[in-house]
């Protein structure tokens, strides 16, 4: 039962990012044009780059290492064509909507990769993963936001879209505890969702995160995106050497 409590206390803790991000994005004009523009393209690099750190760091190799490469291949491309049909139904109903996607992509399937760490006994690896979730879930909230606020009308929405974050993260307990009792029994399962959600967010990496991040004259957003990838390779060698 412990074991059950702190997971869900590290998964609700890393999803709660994503509200604390959607607040930090609501503060307007700190500095008229740095935080507008500069700031604002250098956090949109950053969650970028996180997102490609758990692509490249935890989803895929943990993915790949139980499936054969005909079943890695098919989830990965799967992945990829679900968030580009996404993509599209987005468009028609002229939704903005591409970060949210990101998010909820790459925060279930960690979360339930968490709840299989807890039943195979690695307590100190989830709670560094719970950690990496929580710093990728920040700039990513932020993003999020400021995505779905451009699209709402004017004083509508803003504050509804802080509380949809917060029943969002209510998800993650609810993922971890589906990978603890029910999907760490078939650990193949887990590798194919985690697979798929690295297609769907490498797509929306490039069809919707870098190309906002793009910004004339300008050289800092491009660093964001490193940072945000050294942050997941810095989170990644602590989960693989302290679990």
């Amino acid at each position: 039962m412990t074991d059950v409590l702190l997971m869900i206390v590290f998964t609700l803790m890393a999803g709660l990012a994503m509200p604390a991000g959607a607040l930090l994005a609501r503060i307007e004009r700190i500095h008229p044009d740095w935080l507008e523009n500069e700031f604002r393209h250098s956090v949109v690099a950053f969650g970028g780059g996180a997102l490609l750190s758990a692509v490249a760091l935890v989803l895929v190799p943990e993915g790949a290492a139980r499936l054969e490469v005909s079943t890695v291949a098919l989830c990965f491309a799967g992945g990829g064509l679900a968030f580009m049909a996404l993509d599209v139904l987005l468009a028609y109903f002229r939704t903005r909507a591409g970060q949210l996607a990101a998010m909820l992509s790459d925060f279930i399937p960690e979360s339930l990769a968490l709840g299989a760490a807890f039943a195979y006994g690695s307590q100190g690896g989830a709670l560094l993963l719970a950690g990496l979730m929580a710093l990728q879930n920040l700039p990513e909230g932020f993003n999020a936001y400021r995505e779905l606020s451009e699209s709402a009308r004017p004083g509508n929405g803003r504050g509804r879209a802080v509380k949809s974050f917060v029943a969002m993260a209510l998800l993650g307990p609810l993922a971890a505890l589906a990978g603890y009792f029910w999907l760490s029994a078939n650990p193949a399962l887990v590798s194919g969702i985690m697979l798929f959600a690295a297609g769907g967010i490498l797509y929306s990496v490039f069809q919707d995160i870098a190309p906002q991040a793009v910004l004339e004259r300008h050289w800092a957003p491009p660093m964001g995106a490193v940072f945000g990838f050294l942050l997941g390779i810095l989170g990644h060698m602590l989960l693989t050497h302290g679990s």
